[in-house]
């Protein structure tokens, strides 16, 4: 099947044509024609499938059919990354027409936002927290809204997001469609999913969780005092690869990448504590090529959309194995090729155990690569305090005296008139209330 012969919009077709992609994916082949027929869809798809389009695609086909005044689409998505992905992605499949897109999410000014509300632009890409602030105001009118998309669903659920999106589903039409993607289906989820579709069409959702095809997966044991050093070795004998390296904490990625850009290594890092404006600068750089590594807590995990990214390393084990599949589908994406490398220190076998029983295979063992000739220092993540030359001083032990300065002990997510749904879907939705959470 190519998309021409899924029948989708010329225009649609001509953008398609210019992003280079003929066939489409597993993902996209199973959903575009049950979501053209005007379906809800359940769907269960692994980061890095290619689903963005797989709900896209024939939205903005649906949305070429006929004028009407916006918002006509909301799509909910747990993190701001992500949603700027999405919105990304739907600027690319609709370059030939003249649909809008408006990003909705925290750590920036709600004006433009509230502009975009009045505007009244077809599609709305938000995370539920910033949009239920705009939704206590007057501009906000969701009576228009004829498809509901919410994309990453489990991960709205880790991040507590849940009760927001009871509280929106109140303020949306019940006659709409609804696309639902989530990566794994939790019972939290599968409840949700059965209060708000009606018939769904499902897809894999009994296929196991597993990294793409395409991922060359590999483990190393270091000990944890040894993983900078290790990953300097790798990034070394890679030559100029572009690298994502995920670590456990946002204090540990501050670390890491402090500690590679010491080393002559061009470095930036994503996480929650970072502002908007950082992330986004970032996240730039890191796919424009004028930083190699980009170093990330699990917030960047489901964001971050790199063509050609050729390795992801696990610097430290996710404690979770469904949070192990969306690191490494960051690379091997559109069923292309790419390598995932998990660190993995001795107090963290238990977690690869977990990884292994969940995508049902062991992980092979790689081969570390020669010593890098760049003379290393101490201070990254796991090395300990310093001595000689800085960091934090060790306290003298009770009864002890302190060492005088220099001497040799010192160390130192129809309206009325017309609707999409087919008839005979007369399936009640219900929806409850919550408390709002707060956006990554």
């Amino acid at each position: 099947m190519t998309f021409k012969s899924l029948g989708l919009h010329p225009k649609l077709l001509d953008a398609i044509r210019d992003l280079g992609f003929d066939r489409p994916t597993q993902i996209q082949h199973d959903a575009i024609p049950a979501a053209l027929d005007g379906a809800d869809i359940l769907a269960c798809s692994a980061t890095g499938s290619g689903k963005t389009a797989a709900f896209l695609l024939p939205t903005l086909d649906y949305l070429l059919e006929e004028k009407v005044t916006g918002p006509r689409v909301l799509v909910l998505t747990p993190t701001r990354e992500l949603a700027g992905q999405i919105a990304d992605d739907m600027g690319d499949l609709a370059k030939y027409t003249d649909l809008r897109v408006a990003t909705v999410y925290g750590g920036v000014g709600m004006r433009p936002q509230e502009q975009a509300f009045r505007r009244k632009v077809e599609v709305i890409v938000a995370c539920p927290g910033r949009l239920l602030d705009h939704m206590q105001q007057k501009y906000v009118d969701f009576r228009n809204v004829e498809i509901l998309i919410l994309d990453e669903a489990d991960r709205m659920l880790d991040m507590g997001f849940l009760p927001d999106i009871r509280r929106i589903l109140q303020r949306v039409p019940e006659d709409r469609q609804t696309l639902f993607f989530s990566a794994t289906m939790p019972k939290e989820i599968a409840k949700l999913s059965g209060e708000i579709l009606i018939d769904p069409v499902q897809i894999a959702i009994q296929r196991k969780q597993a990294p793409a095809s395409g991922v060359n997966q590999k483990i190393f044991h270091v000990e944890q005092a040894r993983k900078s050093r290790l990953l300097v070795d790798i990034l070394d004998d890679r030559g100029g690869d572009s690298v994502l390296v995920f670590t456990r904490t946002k204090s540990r990625a501050n670390r890491l990448t402090t500690f590679l850009t010491r080393h002559g290594i061009e470095a930036e890092r994503i996480h929650g504590n970072r502002s908007q404006s950082q992330r986004e600068r970032a996240l730039s750089a890191f796919k424009n090529g004028r930083v190699r590594v980009l170093v990330a807590t699990d917030v960047a995990a489901r964001g971050i959309d790199v063509d050609s990214l050729g390795l992801v390393v696990n610097f430290d084990v996710p404690g979770q194995p469904e949070d192990y599949i969306h690191r490494v589908g960051r690379t091997a994406r559109a069923e292309k090729k790419g390598d995932a490398y998990t660190f993995v220190s001795p107090e963290e076998n238990g977690h690869l155990k977990d990884i292994e029983k969940k995508i049902g295979k062991k992980i092979d063992l790689g081969v570390k690569p020669p010593p890098t000739k760049r003379e290393i220092t101490s201070g990254g993540p796991g090395s300990g305090p310093k001595q000689q030359g800085g960091g934090r001083r060790r306290r003298p032990a009770q009864g002890q005296s302190r060492p005088k300065r220099g001497g040799a002990s010192s160390s130192r997510r129809k309206p009325q008139g017309g609707s999409r749904r087919k008839p005979g879907g007369s399936k009640p939705r219900s929806s409850g209330q919550g408390r709002s959470g707060r956006d990554h």
